[in-house]
């Protein structure tokens, strides 16, 4: 077994024992692997040993790795923040998109996205308020949910931008239990959008290598990990 291996079995261990002691069903948490930095024979080895998603923060070096891995079916996770100018490198090309924050991406998204195609979104929630991280503000979410949904830049079914859920990366200081309030305030924000709006928002991404397990317990249905996978994350280039 290497060393790859004996680090993705420990992350899927540590998930089964969150879901067992929040009393939820095994597997009823998906893993995303965070493989931003990493080659793709990393990605590849991962993929033969049964992990289906993926998640990148940058779409160029995101695209190259979806060019060189075609055909291994790899759900793949566009998890950093957009820019609108590079909206015709996400529509159609991931699973799912963790970061809509504004009204403008989602009409560039709308304007490359092939006819008659459906791609998935979460909106990203600033859960800390943190002036240098993307994100639409807790007390600005619905009303932006509101500004998508009445301007038909969203729905809850396709084609075009199906609205999934919310993501949230907590304050850097907020690991392991420090954590658990962003973590059960997203869940708050997302029970009140759903009533609101009558959407049934499923997806909750929230929980990172530092606090997957609290996120778990707070009703995560995706962690983001990568540290714990890959291990230290080579300097980018």
């Amino acid at each position: 077994m290497t060393i790859l291996e004996e680090r993705w079995r420990g992350v899927l261990d540590g998930m089964a024992e969150a879901e067992r002691l929040a009393g939820r069903a095994k597997g009823s948490v998906r893993l995303v692997a965070v493989s931003k930095f990493h080659p793709a024979s990393d990605i590849a080895e991962l993929r033969r040993l049964g992990q289906l998603d993926f998640g990148e923060n940058y779409v160029q070096e995101a695209r190259a790795k979806q060019e060189a891995l075609a055909g291994l079916g790899i759900r793949w996770h566009a998890i950093g923040p957009v820019q609108t100018n590079k909206a015709k490198d996400v529509a159609g090309r991931f699973h799912l998109l963790h970061t809509l924050d504004r009204a403008e991406l989602a009409r560039a998204l709308l304007r490359r996205l092939p006819a008659g195609e459906t791609q998935d979104v979460l909106l990203q929630v600033n859960i800390g308020e943190e002036a240098q991280k993307s994100g639409v503000a807790p007390s600005a979410l619905a009303a932006l949910c509101e500004e998508m949904l009445e301007g038909g830049l969203v729905s809850s079914e396709g084609p075009g931008l199906r609205l999934r859920g919310l993501m949230c990366l907590p304050p850097r200081c907020g690991e392991g239990e420090a954590a658990r309030p962003y973590f059960e305030k997203l869940r708050l924000l997302r029970d009140e959008l759903s009533v609101r709006f009558g959407l049934p928002l499923p997806e909750l991404s929230m929980g990172m290598s530092g606090d997957y397990r609290q996120a778990v317990e707070e009703g995560s249905t995706m962690i983001r990990v990568g540290t714990d996978i890959f291990g230290p994350r080579p300097v980018k280039a």
